[in-house]
């Protein structure tokens, strides 16, 4: 986020937060962009470099298995995967982000989808063989992240991946201001949840100045109940 777009983007969020509604700050910010990707902090118009690294060393091929991807955005992580050959659910809970994604990509075989991850559609139940979660969880404020833990992790099919990247800290180190860091304690719902941690990678990314990043592994027993 550059400097300008982060104080925006926070004094939206608070604003929001302190009516109750943790996720409709996303909609004002994008429809006040009105088409303008520099207004949208996050929004670098390429695949998240985390996430592709991460496809890469793995010689990820969908080979038409399913993924979702949570909070999509303007759409490049879903465009990925999509090129990668997954049959490919793309979500956001603004409107206008999708629309955004729909016209950026208008011949794109991804399904872009308005929908709220604190009330997701039942039929996306253990429905995804791969499910990316990239920098949604650490805009949510502490109350909201827990629930929205157990919505991501139920929708990991048995014998799929879920990917969590997000900022990381310490417990012991302040929350700080959003994007607010998670801690690997607090990821740990994902396994309460019914997932099993494959790989956890804490490292400093390449970004100017550089931040600290969880990548996150988990998995999902074939036979598994629904968490």
């Amino acid at each position: 986020m550059t400097g300008v777009n982060r104080a925006t983007a926070r004094e939206l969020a608070s604003q929001h937060l302190a009516e109750g509604d943790p996720l409709g700050w996303f909609e004002v910010l994008y429809a006040t962009a009105a088409g303008d990707s520099s207004i949208i902090p996050w929004a670098d118009m390429m695949p998240n470099p985390n996430l592709v690294t991460w496809l890469q060393a793995r010689n990820v091929i969908g080979s038409g298995r399913t993924a979702l991807k949570v909070g999509c955005g303007l759409g490049d992580d879903a465009e990925e995967l999509s090129r990668r050959g997954f049959d490919t659910t793309a979500f956001d809970v603004s409107p206008t982000a999708i629309s955004w994604c729909r016209r950026r990509f208008p011949d794109s075989p991804v399904h872009y989808v308005e929908a709220d991850l604190l009330e997701p559609p039942g039929d996306w139940t253990r429905g995804f063989d791969l499910v990316v979660e990239s920098y949604t969880l650490q805009v949510l404020p502490p109350e909201t992240r827990g629930d929205a833990m157990r919505r991501v992790a139920g929708f990991v099919a048995p014998g799929g991946t879920l990917l969590v990247i997000a900022r990381g800290r310490e417990s012991s180190e302040p929350e700080g201001a959003m994007p607010w860091p998670l801690t690997r304690q607090e990821l740990t719902v994902f396994e309460v949840a019914g997932l099993t941690l494959v790989e956890f990678e804490d490292y400093v990314d390449d970004e100017n100045p550089p931040v600290r990043r969880f990548r996150v592994n988990y998995g999902l027993q074939v036979g598994h109940g629904t968490a």
